[in-house]
């Protein structure tokens, strides 16, 4: 039996995973923590102590030194925090290093976009360029959003090129969005939406797009709960994305 903690458990996504943990029958919910208490909630956590893992689930502006909280305690974290830049993720590798515990962070827990993905890295180097558009609530807090750097990092590393006919000259700051390796990210914030987003690559005469949507948080659930049975099987002292336990 993995006896899990939650840190977070107050906000929307944190509730859903203790309820996920409470369902799972060799899944334990050993300590719900939110500095902002709740019912069932402890403010304290030092309780985490007692769970072999811990679900991060807070914002970007203390995801960090809870890191290093739990990294002190020894424990396996999986992070579903978004806001972890290639900076911020080395930042968290020195902060696991030497603890003998696994840090996952996850861009994306939705089984379907990672697939998503997958499959954008490996279309990449077949047409001539590409662009992403990812769209969430306006209460995300950062943009782009992990996933879609993700993805643009991926699809570079594949051997995607860019090769437009001319570049296009941005009339107002920002029209082009984000350069994140060569693939332009788009970020759209709307009330309405939960996470979406949209791969088109391009050559002369086709374009193939890609998409993926998911409409209720409950479908980060499956993958939260692979992350939280299989990180202790992962390489340290960082790792990131769901790829290495989706075969």
């Amino acid at each position: 039996m993995t006896v899990v903690g939650v840190s977070g458990a107050a906000g929307r996504m944190g509730a859903l995973v203790c309820d996920a943990v409470r369902a799972a029958d060799d899944l334990e919910l050993g300590h719900a923590y939110d500095p902002s208490g709740g019912d069932g909630i402890s403010t304290d956590p030092a309780g985490m102590a007692e769970c072999d893992v811990v679900v991060e689930f807070t914002h970007p502006g203390v995801v960090l030194d809870n890191l290093s909280r739990w990294a002190a305690m020894g424990m396996h974290a999986v992070v579903g925090t978004s806001g972890f830049t290639a900076e911020r993720i080395e930042e968290a590798r020195a902060r696991y290093e030497g603890s003998g515990a696994v840090c996952l962070i996850v861009p994306n827990f939705s089984i379907g976009a990672v697939l998503m993905m997958r499959f954008a890295a490996m279309a990449a180097p077949h047409f001539a360029a590409a662009e992403v558009i990812e769209l969430h609530h306006d209460r995300k807090v950062d943009a782009p959003s992990g996933t879609s750097i993700s993805t643009a990092e991926r699809m570079a590393d594949a051997g995607g090129p860019s090769e437009r006919s001319v570049e296009s000259e941005q009339l107002r700051a920002g029209a082009l969005g984000a350069d994140v390796d060569g693939v332009r990210v788009h970020s759209v914030r709307l009330p309405g939406l939960l996470a979406h987003q949209e791969v088109l690559l391009g050559n002369e005469g086709e374009v193939l797009t890609i998409r993926h949507d998911s409409t209720d948080r409950v479908s980060f659930l499956p993958g939260i709960l692979l992350a939280v049975r299989g990180v202790s099987d992962l390489e340290g002292p960082v790792s990131v994305g769901l790829d290495g336990l989706i075969p």
